[in-house]
């Protein structure tokens, strides 16, 4: 059994990567044994420090303060610090190189040497830096470039890390870190699943999106072709997205198409009544660009349409084709042309009874491999060969 305390740079903001990765991560080690704690601080919530406990895993938030916005770093640093020692783990998890938990992860680096010092690992799961999500929010320059630093040298100063693609494991391989201490860690799902959902509208489409990772004038044209040949189509669309703008040009072309009574907007959605609305649903869209963001993203979204038995007509970028198997779970297509997805998603809506084969196959394929208890025997095998590898550079 191990103690794993697990530090992150933010509270369980919904969606966010502590409460859509971490916490689910430990409570499937919790399962298998080992007790795990989160420990962070509530940036996004500014609520009260307190300590708590779900389904046997203990979680923290420190305090905020003494003083307004970032100007506290030196004084939250110091309470990570504090309470993840205090807690005397054998392993500390970093969830991203940068913000609170990277310097948090520098400070335990300098002490690594030191008897008894816990195994270091850091976890990314979207590349932060230059060409990534920094495009997409708006940093200012000192911030950007601490980000910048923290994420190279993070991923460079741990005994081992993980992280949630393909891409980003080779981005780490080519700053250097070897490929031994690398390990593949994709995400999961946090929906409830049900054993008998609903049965699906047989024309409905879904649009299960934040609108951050395609051209939102894309899925529009796709419907609007699938007007033309599937009569009673509709759109069913479920998320709010995290740039106004972008949902606003959606709706534009939405209405200057004439399209305005196929589509249906939900917006943001509680957890528990999501699985209703997507399984209600025949199958989902899946427009992903080429681009450096996205072949590093390993979407938790993806990983619900997979456990709730959802075919998916998908752009083939990064990650997508672990999760979306052409022809049996779902289809690839090239990224970007609307063509190939009208063509995949009429035949889908076509044959009702392809789309049910690749649902109950997309259901299987996440139960035997995504499903988190799979992934908590991945994160133990990097915790035994971080722990490993801590022993032979002190020494021991």
């Amino acid at each position: 059994m191990l103690r794993i305390a697990m530090v992150g740079p933010f509270g369980l903001r919904p969606k966010g990567t502590m409460a859509v990765r971490a916490l689910p991560l430990a409570l499937a080690l919790t399962e298998r044994g080992h007790r795990v704690k989160l420990i962070m601080p509530p940036w996004h919530t500014q609520e009260p420090p307190r300590t708590w406990h779900e389904a046997g895993v203990e979680l923290e938030y420190v305090p905020l303060g003494p003083l307004r916005g970032h100007a506290s770093a030196p004084w939250i640093v110091q309470r990570l610090l504090r309470a993840t020692l205090a807690w005397q783990p054998d392993v500390v998890h970093a969830f991203k190189p940068k913000a609170y938990a990277g310097l948090t992860a520098w400070w335990l680096w300098q002490g690594r040497l030191r008897h008894g010092a816990p195994a270091l690992l850091v976890d990314e799961d979207d590349w932060e830096g230059r060409g990534g999500w920094e495009a997409l929010e708006a940093y200012p320059l000192v911030q950007r470039s601490l980000f910048r630093w923290q994420e190279r040298w993070g991923l460079t100063h741990a005994h081992g890390v993980t992280l949630a693609s393909e891409a980003l494991q080779t981005l780490a391989w080519s700053l250097g870190v070897p490929p031994a201490q690398t390990t593949w860690l994709p995400n999961g799902s946090t929906l409830p699943c049900t054993d008998t959902p609903p049965a699906p509208t047989p024309s409905t489409l879904l649009l299960y999106t934040r609108f951050a990772e395609f051209d939102p004038l894309r899925p529009v044209a796709v419907l609007q072709a699938l007007a033309e040949r599937v009569p009673a189509v509709r759109l069913r669309v479920v998320g709010q997205a995290l740039d106004p703008a972008r949902e606003e040009a959606f709706d534009q072309a939405v209405v200057a198409a004439g399209l305005t009574e196929r589509v249906e907007r939900c917006g943001w959605v509680p957890p528990n009544e999501l699985p209703r609305l997507l399984t209600g649903c025949r199958l989902a869209l899946w427009p992903f660009d080429d681009s450096l963001i996205n072949r590093c993203k390993c979407s938790v979204k993806l990983a619900d349409l997979a456990r709730l038995g959802i075919p998916v007509v998908a752009d083939d970028v990064g990650e997508v084709s672990r999760y979306v198997i052409h022809g049996e779970t779902g289809w690839l297509t090239p990224p970007g042309d609307v063509s190939a997805m009208v063509a995949r998603a009429a035949q889908l809506l076509d044959d009702q009874a392809l789309a049910g084969r690749m649902g109950l196959a997309a259901r299987s394929r996440y139960a035997e491999l995504y499903d988190w208890s799979h992934l908590a025997a991945l994160a133990e095998t990097a915790y035994t060969g971080a722990l490993a590898r801590r022993q032979h550079a002190s020494g021991g």
